[in-house]
């Protein structure tokens, strides 16, 4: 059997890409303006009946529809179906399960939801049951957590992967495979740890999540924090660092530099260091992630 080529892998990530973010076939190449498209048919609906109505075989197929036949249908006739969302869009919310746009009493329901929360499994369940964030509705699972909840170390990344969301942890795919070589090297493993994520669920296609879907989950995780009450938090990459610290920096910056990060009676400290995922694409930043591994072994034996 002939090795797949460098050409067909890309196309199979492209087509894994669609499948996750719900494309399921493909009409054209013009992007279809959805807001006027409601617009119109909520016009049309408003109007009255004509007297003679249109026969449906002799009605006009709207651009960047397909015509799929349906069962019952005389021959010939045709009821349009809309294409689906250009890759990038969200994907289309499952029936029973409405989308829902972002706003200030979506993220304040957040924040009542998990402070709310007298222990991490309350606050999982506070999670599973909270429907404000759309990422829920195409994502298998939700990420929460792995590791000890009583640990002394916390680490945190930005968003589930595809393994992750298959399986339901956090750091199961290849670079949580090098997140654990890099723990056993200072001597730690899971059962010393506390894995999370600033987001607990999936985006699409592994995009980045957006600003809105990241502040609508920072109350769980700032809840989760400080219900594990870490003494040493460390931010796996430079986008959990800014949501949970506000700094701005970039990673090549930040990292490697201790911070502080307030808890309930108290502060923990806190540094950010490569993801181990930008480490698998830039082998040789490993070095300075093992400094930081390092100055973390140090900064636990000191506290």
């Amino acid at each position: 059997m002939s090795q797949p080529t460098a050409g067909n892998r890309q196309i199979e990530a492209l087509l894994e890409f669609y499948q996750a973010a719900g494309v399921d076939c493909f009409v054209g190449e013009t992007a279809v303006d959805w807001f006027q498209l409601s617009e119109q048919q909520a016009q049309q609906r408003a109007r009255p009946a004509p007297s003679n109505p249109v026969p449906v075989s002799a009605a006009p197929v709207a651009q960047n529809f397909v015509a799929a036949p349906q069962t019952g249908q005389a021959p010939g006739q045709s009821r349009p179906q809309p294409a689906p969302a250009p890759s990038g869009t969200p994907a289309p919310a499952p029936a029973g399960a409405p989308a829902v746009v972002p706003d200030r009493e979506i993220i304040a329901a957040a924040r009542q939801k998990a402070t709310s929360a007298a222990s991490l499994d309350e606050l999982r369940a506070c999670l599973e049951a909270f429907d404000g964030c759309n990422l829920k509705l195409t994502a298998k699972s939700l990420v929460f957590a792995d590791g000890n909840p009583s640990a002394r170390l916390m680490l945190i990344g930005e968003a589930p992967g595809r393994d992750e969301d298959i399986q339901g942890k956090p750091f199961v795919g290849r670079s949580g495979q090098l997140l654990d070589r890099m723990l056993a090297a200072i001597g730690l493993d899971r059962s010393s740890v506390y894995i999370a994520n600033a987001v607990p669920w999936r985006p699409p296609g592994n995009r980045t999540p957006t600003p809105q879907e990241t502040e609508i989950c920072k109350p769980f995780i700032t809840r989760q924090i400080e219900l594990v009450d870490p003494d040493v938090v460390v931010f796996l990459g430079a986008a959990s660092a800014k949501t949970l610290l506000g700094v701005q920096d970039g990673i090549r910056k930040m990292r490697g530099h201790w911070m502080t990060y307030p808890l309930v009676n108290r502060s923990a400290a806190a540094v950010a260091t490569y993801h181990p995922a930008y480490l698998l694409r830039s082998p040789l930043e490993k070095r300075l992630a093992w400094r930081d591994f390092l100055s973390i072994r140090e900064r636990l034996g000191a506290s």
